[in-house]
């Protein structure tokens, strides 16, 4: 049994938990699954075949023959002609790794597998291990401020209708996440060149917010760092930290009765 709170912090009435809250943890399995859904992000890197290979490099080492280096001195490395007089010619090399302007000795190429599968079951368990982490304080503890909170918390579906950031941080601050929005508050300047890179700030774990309807809190909690979600757009890293169970998850009365 969990409470469910109303806008002022009281309890209204008592709703029975979902299986899913009791789901065994495997954490293998979940840093996995993060895994899987990060690397279908990426975007695959390759050159050109052709790229520093564009260079007429045609010579020969026998002797008496058309643009030949035979006798010379010169070492086998491929090399594109520069200039000539009748059949004397002025080289410089060209397409191999080792010369200016020659090919990469070892570029990344189309057919590196980047990504990693997993089943759609092995997936949603996960999501549903990462949910009931969300109810085990010690778990949450580890990367929120729940000192004085009985997880999970459950809000009445009034909530919804906050569009104002101002009112959302108040009603949030009564219901005993004062400190967590403290947390949320805090940022600190990134080392390294990503303060270039439009990514100057680091912020902190955010809190997440799940609803049945999302128009009016979409707007008032994101500018608090913190996540609205439905129940069924939940992922792998919105119930995660990075793949570690213990992410602090508000829901509402409707989203929580409709988890199976």
């Amino acid at each position: 049994m969990v409470k469910v709170l109303t806008l002022d912090g009281k309890s209204s009435e008592n709703i029975e938990l979902s299986e899913v809250f009791a789901q065994e943890i495997n954490y293998g399995l979940m840093k996995r699954a993060y895994e899987s859904e990060v690397s279908s992000e990426f975007q695959l890197k390759y050159t050109n075949p052709l790229a520093g290979m564009r260079k007429s490099t045609e010579l020969t080492k026998r002797r008496r023959s058309y643009k030949t280096v035979y006798g010379r001195g010169y070492t086998r490395t491929p090399k594109k002609v520069l200039s000539h007089i009748g059949t004397s010619f002025s080289y410089v090399g060209a397409s191999a790794p080792n010369t200016v302007g020659g090919r990469q000795a070892h570029p990344p190429v189309s057919t590196k597998n980047i990504y990693k599968k997993m089943n759609k079951k092995e997936s949603r368990l996960a999501i549903r291990m990462g949910i009931a982490a969300s109810s085990n304080k010690e778990l949450v503890s580890k990367f929120h401020r729940v000192v004085d909170l009985e997880l999970p918390i459950v809000v009445e579906n009034k909530i919804n209708e906050i569009a104002k950031t101002k009112e959302a941080e108040k009603v949030l601050s009564v219901l005993g996440m004062a400190q967590e929005l403290t947390r949320l508050r805090e940022r600190k300047i990134r080392a390294g060149k990503g303060k270039l890179r439009g990514r100057k700030y680091k912020r902190k774990l955010s809190l997440v917010v799940v609803t049945t309807d999302k128009n009016k809190l979409s707007m008032s909690l994101p500018n608090l760092n913190i996540i609205v979600k439905k129940p069924d757009e939940l992922t792998v890293s919105d119930v995660t930290n990075g793949g570690r169970p213990g992410r602090m998850i508000v829901w509402t009365k409707d989203a929580i009765l409709s988890m199976k």
